[in-house]
């Protein structure tokens, strides 16, 4: 069997990037990465909107192997961010397998000669043995379904697609959404515009971010001592695992004393009771991303800032008209809104088995082996897939066990003389019977609509468990769960 590489990884964001590196650090350097941008970075290259940082505290927020950062900050901001990724990828080497501007736009299992056809919209064919999807969950913005967007006359843009050049100085600005995004971006542009309304669909738990600088001697003292660095990763790491049993469903000591600190952070910030009754969450504790902010709540109480919490009704030439009929005059509406998630196929159209889609498998939801093989689909490998996305840790954390066990099961393809493995049905099956019942009892089951579910309610997004479950979970490749496929 000749193929153009063993392996094909699609996407240079952090999973991409890792994954390469990975291989090469185990010896492996027939693959290449296909990057539909001109740049890496993925997530962290998209989303430079005013205040974008990271919610994991920096020294966690990062891969096991090679050189590890010096972070400026407990909690990093996007340039920091996407300056250490460049930085990861020149000492891997990694620009030299990446193919920029290329961008997926099929992938085919070939049943005859046991490989995948990947095509570009470039027109040019790839093959190779292994599938590596790495495209993210989170990177096609949305911009809510809204009615009227196109006719508003102003100025609109996306926090995943924000201007370089955009000066808010003097203006009247919309914020929709009141998130993830949301949360960072008000603080950073309120002091800037003339006014700024944010428009709240619901109230979310927020959780203080006591973030600061480091001092320059805090910082070298990590560097010259590669052991204290890794000690403070691993008491960060067991910390924060900690917080898995605080996103229970059911009351517990935890999550009490989670959504406490959360409460009081509202008390303590907010002294108008009026508006904290507005901001104050009437869902359970972590069935909504809970954020983590020290600067949301005072952004809200400035003078030229207000919070609607009345529904948006639609966008309008002038601004945004909300379901009590008053129209906001606005000269800029950003959208804090969001992203589609990629979790069905990310844009690509993937065939396995039968010439089966991805899609058609996935029509219940997205559902998959350990959130990375899916029955039908042989040596596909899928880096932040279904059930791996979490709510308390660094999700590198997930990304890089499935990076390990992807690694194991192409090292067992020659161990084992195989051209393929192909998770079995049942065992998938089992699995996802087993994730879901546990999910029933995470607060993500809660009764408020997120990301993490389907419309009919189905968790498709997160892990029901800590990191230390998934990494028990994947730390074994097991080819008894596979079906071995040989050479034709």
């Amino acid at each position: 069997m000749r193929t153009d590489y063993k392996i094909v990884i699609i996407g240079a964001g952090m999973a991409g990037l890792a994954m390469a590196a990975r291989l090469k650090l185990s010896g492996e350097t027939s693959f290449v990465v296909l990057e539909k941008a001109d740049s890496i970075g993925g997530t962290w290259r998209d989303n430079t909107y005013p205040g974008a940082a990271c919610d994991v505290q920096s020294h966690l927020y990062w891969f096991s192997f090679g050189e590890q950062p010096d972070w400026s900050r407990v909690y990093a901001t996007q340039p920091e961010i996407l300056h250490n990724i460049e930085l990861f990828a020149e000492h891997h080497h990694l620009h030299e397998d990446i193919r920029f501007g290329t961008e997926v736009t099929t992938a085919s299992w070939r049943e005859e000669d046991r490989t995948w056809v990947v095509r570009t919209g470039t027109g040019s064919e790839i093959t190779a043995e292994v599938l590596v999807t790495a495209w993210g969950q989170l990177n096609q913005p949305s911009y809510g379904e809204m009615e009227g967007r196109e006719t508003f006359t102003g100025l609109s843009v996306h926090t995943a697609r924000w201007p370089e050049d955009l000066d808010l100085t003097g203006k009247r600005v919309a914020c929709v959404g009141s998130g993830a995004s949301a949360v960072q971006l008000v603080p950073a542009i309120a002091g800037q515009t003339e006014h700024l309304t944010v428009f709240q669909r619901s109230p979310n738990y927020l959780l203080p971010r006591m973030d600061r600088a480091l001092g320059d001697e805090e910082r070298q003292d990590l560097l010259n001592d590669p052991a204290g660095y890794t000690s403070l990763r691993d008491s960060l790491y067991h910390e924060r695992d900690r917080w898995a049993d605080g996103l229970s469903l059911d009351s517990n000591p935890v999550r009490d004393e989670f959504q406490q600190i959360s409460l009081n952070h509202l008390e303590q910030q907010v002294p108008d009771p009026e508006l904290r009754e507005r901001l104050r969450p009437t869902y359970e504790f972590g069935c909504k991303r809970v954020l983590i902010t020290d600067d949301y709540y005072p952004a809200l109480l400035r003078d030229n800032v207000d919070l609607v919490d009345t529904a948006v009704e639609r966008i309008e030439p002038e601004g945004v008209r909300t379901a009590d009929g008053r129209l906001h005059e606005v000269d800029v509406i950003a959208y804090a809104t969001g992203f589609k998630s990629l979790l069905v196929a990310g844009g690509v159209e993937i065939a396995g088995r039968g010439g089966r889609s991805l899609r058609d498998a996935w029509q219940q939801g997205p559902e998959a082996y350990l959130g990375t093989t899916v029955s039908g689909f042989p040596n596909m490998f899928m880096l932040y897939g279904p059930n791996t996305n979490l709510g308390h840790h660094s999700i590198l954390f997930m990304v890089e066990s499935q990076i390990d066990y992807a690694v194991r099961a192409i090292e067992a393809l020659a161990e084992h003389s195989a051209a393929a493995f192909d998770v079995r049905p049942e065992v998938m099956a089992e699995h996802n019977d087993r994730l879901q019942e546990q999910l029933t009892r995470t607060a993500f089951a809660g009764s408020c609509t997120s990301w993490y579910k389907t419309p009919m309610g189905k968790i498709v997004n997160n892990w029901p468990g800590s990191i230390e479950d998934y990494r028990q979970a994947t730390k074994d490749f097991t080819v008894a769960d596979y079906e071995i496929l040989r050479t034709p």
